[in-house]
């Protein structure tokens, strides 16, 4: 009886300590998306986080870039549309490689995929579904207006983003990659901000 009564005990302890163990991995912050990183990897959660949430971001961009041709005729607006298009698809390749790379999540490039499942990630300036709905209503003028204005929004969020990986990133290139995004995309602005002032009233 001794003897049952210690296995039991035996049990019951190693069944609390193994509860403790996931408790601490819950509390720490730690996901299914980056607590499989081992310490010597070339990459950090920093990395992650945001390598899926630049995905989606882009993709958004490049869905505000596609609606341009059918609703503008501005040379300068057209013009700024391509460019964004051209950047920011070979970048979101690139993001999607170097998940697969580390083994990690991929999330696909569509700007309306329900991202939960990716608490990594981060998307400042991302247009809400009623923003979008004002945007693709827009024709001519009033469509240049919002497009622009909205796009300085999404590319400040991008730099914030970038400006994260900067910070806290492990992987030489996506940090080289977010350099570029605010070297980029904050030069954009200012261009952006230069087609806004030149719009009629």
């Amino acid at each position: 009886m001794r003897n049952r009564t210690t296995t039991i005990l035996a049990t019951l302890t190693c069944g609390l300590l193994l509860l403790g163990a996931c408790s601490s991995s819950s509390d720490d912050g730690g996901s299914a998306t980056t607590s499989s990183i081992p310490a010597s990897a070339v990459f950090n959660a920093t990395d992650v986080g945001y390598a899926q949430g630049m995905i989606p971001h882009h993709a958004q961009a490049i869905e505000m870039a596609d609606l341009v041709p059918d609703r503008s005729t501005n040379a300068d607006v057209l013009a700024l549309a391509a460019a964004i298009r051209a950047a920011q698809g070979p970048e979101i390749a690139e993001l999607q490689g170097w998940l697969r790379d580390w083994g990690q999540k991929v999330p696909p490039a569509d700007a309306d995929h329900d991202m939960s499942e990716y608490p990594a990630m981060s998307m400042t300036g991302m247009l809400s579904t009623a923003d979008m709905q004002r945007l693709e209503a827009a024709v001519g003028t009033e469509f240049d207006r919002l497009f622009l204005e909205f796009m300085v929004l999404h590319h400040e969020g991008a730099v914030e983003m970038a400006r994260d990986e900067v910070a806290d990133g492990k992987a030489p290139e996506t940090v080289g990659q977010a350099e570029r995004v605010i070297e980029d995309q904050t030069a954009e602005i200012e261009t952006i901000e230069g087609i806004l002032a030149g719009l009629p009233a």
